[in-house]
């Protein structure tokens, strides 16, 4: 391991540190801000510097349980339940009746009704294409607390597409929506600042029982070993993701209590398909064989993972079963794939036309073990030929969907937030998809997923998901690489009625209570 984390942690060691001495400053006036009642301290691994819940793509603020959404994922029957919505209907898939609750307040004291709901609604709209794309509203009408919502096509999954954050509901009549949102979540927000922390407090008027907890603080560290020791030491309570290889450790310490729940995450290598290499399809098969997934499992994860041929877990019900022989990886079997690419392998370098085939590889920290994907595979490039240029970045989103200057990425994704395979597949591989960075314009793909989208039936739909899965990796548009487990680590002398949820959305919730 040592091998590939050295100088990562020499960089950030001091972050580390300042970190941490940072912490330490602040420990004795949280404690006694906090002593007269009951308060839990979260660590999440992203950093945000906006609060707006309709384009914060880290979804702080329904994390952070500031704001709710219409429905929301039942995680355990992979159905959409009703939240801020009692009910709907649209039996057509085009005209929906949404029946809102009548008992919802917003922080600022106002009725959560449908002419809010719809404003909402219209701003998330307005603020996001993305969201313009995934919802296809064509209008939205308010009757009391009735929305009715024509969308521009048939949309059978329409109501399960309102579970996104970015779909929260708040008040757009406030003025700084960027830095105090006025949502209705068991939580108020007190302070922000931007790119370090969230202090909350209870919402005495929440709609499903006040929060038995009186305060909260949300905060940022994107450095794995600082959050396992901010855990160790007792500055913080609850740690999403610590440093893997410290769970030992964890294990070890009194009061700690480690959870590692599969969830609908896959990490993947997205390819950059615009890129001159990368349009050849034995190029980019040659770079899905490189991928010693279970090396990365083994050694990276600590087999806190499992290896991914496709994007969806093989647990879910659209997956589909990948013969033995199409997991075929190694050195040998990459070069064979250039081979047929018109590359041979000179003087310890892969050319074709006298130029070496070369990679700008993207990664980013926030999730740790990114980086080191990207530094086995490099080393793996290298040994036949291939040189690969790693680039850290900070947004991969932003820097992805604004900058073509990269072929390869590690990047990862939650594919089936919904329950569903419509929203990765949509996101990711059609043309109008937020995620889609590879650039994929495959009009045939395009066809499944659009049919998919206007198909209502479980069975015809698991079907479609799984032609469109098999097209991708058919034609390697990405690479998967694996199937990452969610770890939480707290402190359970403390900590009562924390749950590790598989969709990662639901975390600061009104049952969160300390011993």
């Amino acid at each position: 391991m040592r091998l590939f984390k050295g100088h990562f942690y020499k960089i950030s060691i001091l972050l580390v540190c300042i970190s941490l001495l940072s912490a330490c400053a602040q420990s004795s006036q949280n404690n006694s801000e906090k002593n007269e009642g009951k308060h839990i301290s979260f660590l999440y691994n992203f950093s945000t510097n906006s609060l707006d819940p309709h384009v914060d793509s880290s979804y702080v603020p329904l994390r952070a349980g500031i704001t709710e959404t219409l429905v929301q994922l039942d995680e355990e029957n992979l159905t959409v339940a009703p939240w801020l919505a009692e009910s709907w209907e649209g039996e057509d898939g085009q005209n929906w009746t949404i029946n809102l609750r009548k008992d919802v307040t917003f922080h600022n004291g106002k009725k959560m009704d449908a002419e809010s709901v719809k404003a909402s609604l219209e701003r998330a709209l307005q603020e996001s294409v993305a969201i313009q794309n995934a919802l296809k509203i064509d209008k939205i009408e308010a009757e009391g607390y009735t929305l009715h919502i024509s969308t521009k096509v048939n949309f059978p999954e329409f109501i399960s597409e309102l579970v996104n954050p970015n779909v929260s509901i708040i008040d757009v009549t406030e003025e700084d929506i960027i830095n105090k949102p006025v949502g209705t979540g068991p939580f108020v927000l007190e302070k922000f600042t931007p790119g370090s922390k969230l202090e909350l407090k209870r919402y005495d008027q929440y709609w499903d029982g006040p929060s038995k907890l009186d305060t909260v603080t949300f905060a940022f560290n994107e450095d794995a070993s600082a959050r396992t020791l901010a855990l160790k030491s007792g500055q913080v309570d609850i740690v999403y993701r610590p440093e893997v290889e410290s769970l030992e450790s964890l294990r070890a310490e009194e009061g700690i209590k480690v959870e590692s729940t599969a969830t609908f995450r896959v990490h993947q290598m997205t390819m950059n398909m615009e890129r001159t290499s990368l349009k050849d399809v034995n190029v980019r098969r040659a770079v899905d064989a490189l991928i010693d997934r279970q090396k990365i499992v083994d050694t990276i994860l600590l087999g806190h993972a499992e290896p991914a041929i496709g994007p969806f877990l093989p647990s879910l019900p659209f997956a589909p079963t990948y013969e033995q022989s199409e997991t075929g990886t190694g050195s040998d079997i990459a070069i064979k794939h250039l081979e047929e690419a018109g590359y041979s392998l000179q003087d310890g370098k892969m050319v074709k036309d006298g130029e070496q085939l070369k990679f700008t590889l993207l990664t980013y920290s926030a999730r740790a073990d990114l980086p080191l994907i990207a530094q086995v595979f490099q080393s793996d490039a290298k040994r036949i030929g291939i040189d690969v240029e790693i680039r850290q970045i900070d947004t991969p989103e932003e820097y992805m969907a604004s900058n073509r200057d990269w072929d390869l990425a590690t990047y990862s994704n939650l594919t089936a937030p919904r329950g569903d395979a419509g929203y990765y597949l949509n996101a990711t591989y059609h043309p109008t998809g937020a995620l889609n960075f590879s650039g994929s314009h495959e009009p045939e793909l395009t066809a499944i997923i659009e049919k998919l989208n206007q198909t209502v039936s479980q069975e015809e739909r698991a079907v479609l998901a799984e032609q469109a899965a098999d097209y991708v990796h058919d034609n390697v548009i990405n690479s998967f690489v694996l199937h990452p487990s969610t770890i939480v680590a707290y402190n359970d002398n403390k900590v009562e009625n924390w749950i590790t949820t598989r969709s990662e959305y639901y975390m600061i919730t009104n049952e969160l209570d300390v011993k």
